[in-house]
C-alpha cells in the first residue's frame, strides 16, 4: 500500500473517533429499553428543525419526430424529407387500358414499371425501379434499372415523345434531343434557336461524351434489335439512366397513345396522364361513334409502291384500326398482320383498282397527281386517281422534311382520326378542318 492511501486512511480513523465521541457526549446517561409496541403518541429527543425537500424535477423526455403525414398528390418536385416506410408516396396511380407493351407495379416508396415487347422479335424485356427521391432503393430486384423519381430534366430521342412532355407541363425540362432537324413542337423549337438544348445524336452515333457532360437525369429512347440504330447500348454502357420506350410496337392509337402514362412514371405525373388521356380517349371514342354507323363505307387503300413492290399496312396495324375507327373499308382488313405486308404491285393493284380512297403516306411532297403519274405511270388506272380522291399527311412538314403527323399526331390521335373520318365522311365531319391530310390536286 502506498504512503498516501496509508495517510489518508489514518485520516479517516481519527474522523471517525471523533465524531463517535461527540456523539456520546449528546446522549443521556441511560436509554430507557425499547418497548415491544409503538406507543400512541412516542415522544422523541427534540432535534434539529427539518429544512424543506427541493421541489423534484421531471427527467427530461426525448422530442418525439413529428407525424409524417401521407401526401394526398404525388410529389413532382423535391424529395422526401422524412421517410416513414408505412406511407404510400404514390397515391396517384396510373391504370393501364388500352397499351399491351408495358405494365407497372405499386410499392410505397417505388414503382417497377416493365417494358414487355421492346421491339419486334424481341427476345428480352426490361426493367425499371423508380425510387421516390429521398426514401431507400428496395433490396433484391436484379436485372433492373433503379432510377429516382421525379425525374429533374430528360433527354428524348424521338419526338414522339414531345407531346407526351408538352401535356404533362415538362418542356422545361427537357434537356436534349437526339437530333434538332425534325422538331416541330414551337416551344421546343425556340428552346433550340435559344442554344438551351443539347445534340447528341442518336443509334449507334450517339455522342457519349457530350450526353455525359450534360449529366441527365433520364435519357428516354426506343429501340429496333439492331446494333446499328439502337443507341440504349451504349447509353447504358456509360452509367447513363436510360430506358426504352416502346410506343410504336403498340397495334392501336390508343394504344400508343397511352404510353403518356410511361413517360408521367419517371415524373410522378401519373395524375396528370391519366387527366389527358382520358380526355383525349373520349373525344377519339366520339368520332368513332359519329361514323360507326354511316351508311357508305368508302374503300381504301394505302402506302405507294417502289419499283415492282408495294408494302401495305397489315390488317391488324396500327394504321388499319385507324381507318376500320374512321368510318373506311381497308382492302386488307381481314389480314391479321401487325407490321406491313410486302406484295407484288401487280397483286396490291389488282385488289385496289377500284378503291374509292388512296392515302399516300409518302415521304416526297408530290404537288400534283401528274407528279405522282410521272414517276409511275401505271397508277393511272386508279379509280382514286380518276376521281382525284388522293391524300397525303405532309400538310405540317418543317424545313428538313420533319413530319409533324409522327410528332403531335401520334400524341393526339384523335386529331388523326378526325382527318380520316373528314376525307371518309366530309358529309358528317364538316365542321372539322384537316389538320395534318392534304388532297393532293391533278395538276401542279
Amino acid at each position: 500500500m502506498s504512503n498516501k492511501v496509508i495517510a489518508i486512511s489514518r485520516r479517516t480513523l481519527v474522523l471517525s473517533f471523533t465524531v463517535i465521541a461527540l456523539a456520546a457526549c449528546a446522549l443521556p446517561a441511560a436509554a430507557p429499553a425499547a418497548p415491544t409496541t409503538a406507543p400512541a403518541e412516542p415522544t422523541a429527543a427534540p432535534t434539529a428543525a427539518p429544512t424543506m425537500a427541493p421541489e423534484p424535477t421531471a427527467a427530461p423526455t426525448a422530442t418525439p419526430a413529428p407525424a409524417v403525414v401521407a401526401p394526398t398528390a404525388n410529389l413532382t418536385d423535391g424529395c422526401v424529407e422524412n421517410y416513414d416506410a408505412a406511407v404510400d408516396y404514390f397515391p396517384e396511380k396510373v391504370s393501364i387500358e388500352d397499351a399491351t407493351g408495358f405494365a407497372v407495379e405499386y410499392f410505397n416508396n417505388y414503382k417497377v414499371v416493365t417494358v414487355l415487347n421492346p421491339w419486334r422479335g424481341a427476345q428480352e424485356q426490361f426493367k425499371y425501379v423508380i425510387v421516390q427521391c429521398g426514401t431507400p432503393a428496395p433490396t433484391g430486384i436484379e436485372n433492373a434499372l433503379v432510377i429516382e423519381a421525379p425525374a429533374r430534366d430528360v433527354i428524348a430521342m424521338s419526338t414522339t415523345q414531345l407531346p407526351h412532355l408538352e401535356k404533362l407541363d415538362l418542356l422545361d425540362r427537357l434537356l436534349g434531343l437526339d437530333s434538332f432537324l425534325y422538331v416541330n413542337n414551337p416551344r421546343v423549337r425556340t428552346l433550340i434557336q435559344a442554344g438551351a438544348l443539347v445534340e447528341i445524336g442518336g443509334g449507334a452515333e450517339v455522342n457519349i461524351e457530350k450526353t455525359i457532360e450534360a449529366q441527365p437525369d433520364l435519357v428516354m429512347t426506343y429501340g429496333v434489335g439492331d446494333p446499328q440504330y439502337d443507341a440504349h447500348p451504349k447509353l447504358l454502357e456509360a452509367k447513363i439512366p436510360t430506358v426504352i420506350n416502346a410506343e410504336y410496337m403498340e397495334g392501336t392509337p390508343l394504344g400508343r397513345s397511352e404510353w403518356i402514362k410511361f413517360t408521367a412514371l419517371f415524373f410522378n405525373k401519373e395524375g396528370k396522364a391519366q387527366e389527358e388521356y382520358a380526355a383525349m380517349k373520349q373525344r377519339y371514342l366520339a368520332v368513332a361513334e359519329k361514323v360507326k354507323n354511316a351508311s357508305n363505307k368508302p374503300t381504301v387503300v394505302s402506302n405507294m409502291a417502289s419499283k415492282d413492290k408495294w408494302r401495305v399496312p397489315g390488317g391488324g396495324s396500327y394504321a388499319a384500326r385507324l381507318i376500320l375507327d374512321a368510318g373506311g373499308a381497308y382492302l386488307w382488313a381481314e389480314d391479321s398482320s401487325a407490321g406491313s405486308m410486302q406484295l407484288a404491285f401487280e397483286e396490291v393493284y389488282d385488289k385496289a383498282i377500284n378503291a374509292d380512297v388512296w392515302l399516300l403516306t409518302a415521304f416526297q411532297r408530290y404537288d400534283s397527281i401528274k407528279a405522282i403519274l410521272e414517276d409511275e405511270p401505271r397508277y393511272a388506272g386508279l379509280a382514286a386517281v380518276k376521281s382525284g380522291n388522293v391524300w397525303n399527311y405532309d400538310k405540317r412538314v418543317n424545313e428538313n422534311g420533319g413530319n409533324d403527323y409522327w410528332e403531335t399526331g401520334v400524341g393526339n390521335p384523335d386529331i388523326l382520326l378526325a382527318d380520316l373520318a373528314r376525307i371518309f365522311h366530309p358529309e358528317l365531319m364538316a365542321d372539322h378542318e384537316l389538320v395534318f391530310w392534304r388532297q393532293i390536286p391533278a395538276q401542279p
